[in-house]
């Protein structure tokens, strides 16, 4: 009996995926636990495995497309064997949507001709077409307005036929260039524009994010800090220890070491209650391609230096290779953002949720400093805090920056 593929979820806040490839054909044989295709989720891309075999009698979706979950993919069966009727269904669901499209456009239509009586410029319009003079500007609906950017029409080619010249949809629609007046000839050369299909990665980082902005009340706190004893005690660290240890290793650490001190900044918003997270697992911020990821490192107050160096490094590797598993991004309670490679000396980050705050670590400069009444050279590092008011007020945020600065001052502290 044939077996309908579905798409699966393959993270916990999967809405759909994309098929990024398939790995076999029409009439290959499977068997149980082989994977037929990669699907980009918003997290990773992920393998698809069948808890069947047999033959794949029909595959329902090109590569690149987009499929909700529970949506069909392929269909597996025995050679030859009938599947007519779930073909049919599948083909039925698929008509349903494209009438509920159809239903939106016309609805569109209907709202368009309702608002040819009404001008953003002028407000309503009376029966002859009159109202308040505008200040100069083409006359459009915004329907109108909205075809000609799609179909790059300039609105001053084009006569209008609604009240008072105003430019409406069966303008846009009767439109033919060959009647618009030449145009002066060009001084520069245009170039061809890009389009880039947006991954699931994305999307779900640009939602995540305005949520996160929109919802969250962010505020920031800056703190410069003395990086002098950090600078040395990495040297001395790097002669000894098997594994390259970075600045942001040794921030990163600083950081899970003060979050122990002050566990309302290791919380989460959670509606009518906070959260105080009983572990410290601090994300590093990763950039990739398509996007920015957040790889955990667990328990990190529990981990020396050396060890969070090879974590950190080996998620880093994971996450530029995309082999990075959505378990291993899940669970952060604080997270770390570093731009001081590029030269950033100071910016503000958007909260991870659902953490309550989100470091933003500048480069270290180096630049002349007072000390003991005498200039001499010095390495400063600036650091902004992103907090959510909901969760943590001011001056919880500036304990935590103190506490920051002094371990990162004073930094065998950290192994005390």
């Amino acid at each position: 009996m044939a077996v309908k593929v579905e798409m699966p979820k393959l993270s916990d806040t999967m809405e759909e995926g994309v098929i990024a490839s398939w790995n076999v054909e029409e009439g290959d044989t499977v068997e149980s636990g082989d994977v037929i295709a990669e699907v980009e989720t918003d997290k990773a891309t992920m393998e698809v495995e069948v808890f069947d075999a047999g033959t794949i009698l029909k595959i329902l979706v090109d590569e690149g497309d987009a499929v909700p979950l529970g949506g069909l993919i392929a269909v597996i069966g025995e050679e030859g064997e009938d599947i007519s009727d779930i073909l049919e269904e599948a083909e039925s669901e698929s008509g349903s949507k494209e009438s509920s499209d159809e239903e939106k456009q016309e609805v569109a239509k209907e709202a368009d001709e309702e608002e040819e009586s009404f001008d953003p410029v002028f407000g309503d319009l009376d029966e002859k077409g009159n109202g308040q003079p505008d200040d100069g500007r083409i006359k459009a609906s915004p329907l109108a307005r909205n075809m000609a950017e799609e179909q790059g029409i300039n609105l001053a080619n084009v006569e209008g036929s609604g009240p008072n010249g105003r430019i409406i949809k069966r303008d846009i629609e009767s439109y033919e260039p060959s009647k618009a007046p030449a145009a002066a000839p060009a001084a520069t050369v245009s170039r061809e524009d890009k389009e880039h299909r947006v991954s699931q990665m994305r999307k779900t980082i640009a939602r995540r994010l305005s949520e996160s902005k929109f919802s969250s009340p962010h505020y920031y706190e800056t703190i410069d800090i003395d990086m002098s004893a950090v600078w040395d005690a990495r040297k001395q660290l790097n002669e000894i220890s098997d594994t390259k240890i970075s600045f942001n290793d040794i921030v990163v650490k600083a950081c899970a070491t003060a979050l122990r001190q002050h566990p309302d900044i290791n919380s989460s918003w959670q509606g009518d209650k906070i959260i105080e997270h009983g572990d410290v697992n601090v994300a590093v911020a990763v950039g990739i391609d398509e996007g920015l990821v957040t790889p955990v490192i667990d328990n990190t107050d529990q981990k020396g230096l050396q060890q969070i160096a090879v974590e950190s490094k080996e998620l880093i590797e994971k996450a530029q290779n995309r082999d990075l598993q959505p378990e291993q991004m899940e669970g952060s309670t604080f997270t770390v953002s570093n731009l001081g490679m590029f030269g950033i000396e100071e910016f503000t980050a958007i909260i991870n949720p659902p953490n309550a705050c989100i470091l933003a670590v500048g480069a270290i400069r180096e630049e002349p400093v007072v000390e003991d009444g005498e200039v001499v050279p010095g390495k400063r590092m600036k650091v902004t805090l992103s907090s959510d008011h909901r969760i943590v007020d001011g001056v919880s945020a500036a304990k935590f920056l103190d506490t920051l600065k002094r371990m990162l001052e004073n930094p065998l502290g950290m192994v005390l």
